[in-house]
């Protein structure tokens, strides 16, 4: 017993383990997540239906979308994005590798009527053929992923946009890395059963990664069953300079910045910061 509470308390190698893809995977989550998203008036894993309007408004001004416009949505979720932006008439794809959230935007796509197209897929690996006016990655998703994952994915986004073209990304800010602390603890049946439809006790500690400005919540899962498992959330928190050289590393520049997806204006006192980005032509 005292070897395994060592190893729910060790701090491990930053970035030393990924286990996004098991919020996902799993189906028991994947119904838990897609609730979160389609609740309207809170923001656990997409914004809340006021914000999201207020988002497609400002956008909608900011890069003239209309007829014709391409975008893609990295990380779409349910299509609570894409369905507003195939409202305006744009040629929209959306972008999950969550299979239970891209079953429900398909579904929904099609009893609106709206022509979009939806890949299940780790956006990660995806190829696609053409490029895009808009791109967006919304719900600080970039954060989420190590640097070679974002130094990637970055590449990638630089090869898609149009000439013109732009993207959309919000991220969490030092403020919030610095507004955080080291806690654990445990509880029985942590979020209201999210991680198991059975009976389980979860031990969650968070460990900050000072230097590199890294959160990490650690969740180590013990089932009546008898299953475990241990699943890393990763978050990388950035100043709008550490954020503009990772850009630059892939040929992008910061065009604007904003306090978030909506237009408002830059504060660095916020926990999450929003830019609008080009390529450095």
């Amino acid at each position: 017993m005292f070897k395994t509470l060592e190893e729910i308390n060790l701090r491990p190698k930053i970035f030393g383990a990924y286990t996004a893809e098991s919020l996902w995977s799993d189906s028991h989550r994947a119904k838990q997540m897609l609730t979160f998203h389609l609740n309207e008036h809170i923001d656990v894993s997409s914004r809340n239906h006021k914000f999201i309007e207020s988002s497609i408004e400002w956008m909608k001004e900011e890069f003239a979308l209309n007829i014709g416009s391409k975008i893609c949505d990295f990380g779409c979720g349910p299509g609570l994005y894409t369905s507003k932006f195939a409202r305006l008439g744009a040629d929209v794809t959306g972008i999950d590798f969550s299979a239970s959230s891209i079953e429900y935007a398909n579904e929904k796509a099609s009893e609106l009527g709206l022509n979009i197209k939806y890949i299940n897929a780790n956006y990660l690996d995806v190829s696609l053929p053409t490029q895009y006016d808009l791109i967006t990655m919304i719900m600080c998703d970039f954060c989420a992923l190590n640097p070679k994952q974002r130094a990637s994915l970055l590449a990638k986004f630089s090869d898609l946009l149009s000439h013109s073209g732009k993207l959309v990304m919000d991220v969490y800010s030092v403020s919030s890395f610095d507004a955080k602390e080291e806690v654990s603890g445990y509880e029985r049946n942590h979020l209201n059963h999210f991680w198991y439809q059975e009976d389980y006790y979860c031990f969650s500690n968070t460990f900050k990664y000072e230097e590199e400005k890294v959160i990490l919540d650690k969740y180590s899962l013990f089932t009546q069953s008898g299953k475990s498992e241990v699943v890393y959330n990763w978050l990388q928190c950035f100043s709008l300079e550490t954020l503009k050289q990772e850009l630059a590393n892939a040929g992008l520049r910061v065009q604007a910045v904003y306090s978030d997806v909506c237009g408002n204006n830059y504060n660095p006192n916020l926990t999450e910061f929003a830019v609008v980005v080009e390529r450095n032509i």
